[in-house]
């Protein structure tokens, strides 16, 4: 079989099927990363063209295929301690919990293959211990959610860990898995992970102290973000935190927040 060619009018089409399916805004330059990513697709199912493959997906007869899709054309890139002053930040909160005697609940919303969610454990671990604290990873991709649960990573999405962490909270493989590590049981059953659509209206998920919603705005329009920030500033208790990417910001996008830093921000006390 020749392999297909993706034409302008088929990346328009699929455009249109991430922003309807994750509310994603697809730059036109992706055309090669799409075409690239379902290559594969075509063939398992013995498609013609990518036209085809749309179809199959539109017409929801498989839900699974849906899913897979929807996994292939969502970028998920991310590694420990992205960003350390959001982990300084968080430290100093989980302190002020455990003076007060307060459960800390913590979500990483685009939390892709698991490396923030981790890290936010690893920071509460180390400050709250035995005590009642909370994370919840959540992303739309399933793929990188069984990543995630499995804790399994390449040595060098570590290199910003602080090194006891490494040593406190992973095991270096040997042998056939060198140049990996795994993180320890009893931290991946303290870590939650449940697929969410941020661009749906959301399950019950109960409030949160702090929000991460970091480095994912980027694929989101206008509109888009207003609506996905909203959903999630309902579920952050007053006085709870919100961290967003380091280049990013909430001007025009929501003003009921309140600037404590460069991508900190609090919701005001009632």
């Amino acid at each position: 079989m020749t392999a297909a060619i993706l034409t302008d009018r088929e990346f328009s089409q699929f455009q249109r099927f991430i922003y309807d399916a994750a509310g994603i805004s697809m730059a036109d330059g992706k055309q090669a990363l799409v075409s690239g990513r379902l290559a594969r697709r075509l063939t398992h199912h013995r498609l013609e063209s990518y036209s085809d493959y749309l179809r199959l997906l539109q017409s929801r007869a498989d839900p699974a295929e849906l899913q897979v899709a929807i996994d292939l054309l969502t970028t998920n890139e991310t590694y420990f301690f992205r960003e350390p002053k959001h982990f300084q930040l968080l430290r100093d909160l989980a302190l002020q919990a455990r003076d007060k005697g307060r459960v800390l609940r913590v979500w990483s919303a685009a939390s892709s293959s698991g490396e923030e969610a981790y890290s936010i454990a690893m920071v509460l671990a180390d400050v709250l211990g035995d005590a009642a604290w909370e994370v919840l990873g959540t992303d739309i991709s399933s793929r990188v959610l069984q990543r995630a649960r499995n804790g399994h990573y390449p040595l060098e999405r570590a290199s910003q860990m602080p090194h006891d962490y490494l040593k406190r909270f992973c095991l270096k493989g040997q042998g056939s898995e060198e140049g990996t590590m795994l993180i320890e049981r009893a931290l991946r059953q303290r870590v939650q992970f449940q697929q969410v659509n941020l661009n749906e209206t959301l399950p019950r998920l109960g409030q949160f102290d702090v929000i991460f919603l970091r480095n994912v705005m980027m694929y989101f329009n206008l509109d888009t973000k207003r609506q996905v920030v909203a959903r999630l500033l309902s579920l952050l208790r007053p006085g709870g935190h919100f961290l967003i990417g380091h280049s990013e910001t909430l001007n025009d996008i929501n003003d009921t927040l309140s600037v404590v830093a460069p991508s900190v921000y609090r919701k005001d006390k009632q």
